[in-house]
């Protein structure tokens, strides 16, 4: 499943919540804080993949420029966000958190403005469900997947979002 950021779909609730004063977004501010917080446990009970040698590589991939985060935050607490590995025009999402209502929409959004601004021109949202559907996402076949990669992904990383961003 993958998210075109001009194709992103902010339900009107959505964009009141982006506009009101609840939430504040940043990028690369928190990397280790969002990652182990995508770790941590859910309220399914369901385990997460990520294990200390996951996020000690991703970390290692943060600090070379590769990977990032978006965090939302709310009276100056971490309340959701979601990190993953840009590789020239493609990001690929790893995983997302909310402590509170939105928190990870939020921050998704935020990250859809992010790509824009950086000419990103695909989110790999590696797993379909209804919710990401609901936001614009579509399932593409592998063959344009394949394509897209082919396209797009460039090995050269980046570096810091947090410099650049407002």
């Amino acid at each position: 499943m993958v998210l075109f950021p001009n194709e992103f779909n902010v339900s009107r609730s959505l964009r009141k919540k982006i506009r009101s004063e609840i939430y504040e977004t940043r990028v690369d501010q928190a990397f280790g804080e969002t990652i182990r917080a995508c770790a941590a446990p859910r309220r399914s009970g369901a385990d997460t993949w990520l294990n200390p040698g996951m996020i000690e590589s991703y970390e290692r991939l943060h600090a070379e420029g590769f990977g990032h985060s978006v965090e939302t935050y709310a009276e100056g607490r971490l309340v959701g966000g979601l990190y993953g590995l840009r590789l020239g025009g493609i990001f690929f999402g790893e995983s997302m958190f909310s402590l509170m209502s939105d928190a990870s929409k939020v921050a998704l959004a935020r990250l859809v403005d992010e790509c824009r601004r950086r000419n990103i021109r695909v989110i790999d949202c590696q797993v379909a469900s209804d919710h990401l559907a609901s936001l614009g996402a579509r399932e593409v076949p592998r063959s344009e997947f394949t394509a897209l990669l082919r396209a797009y992904a460039q090995r050269a990383p980046v570096g810091s979002w947090a410099s650049e961003s407002a």
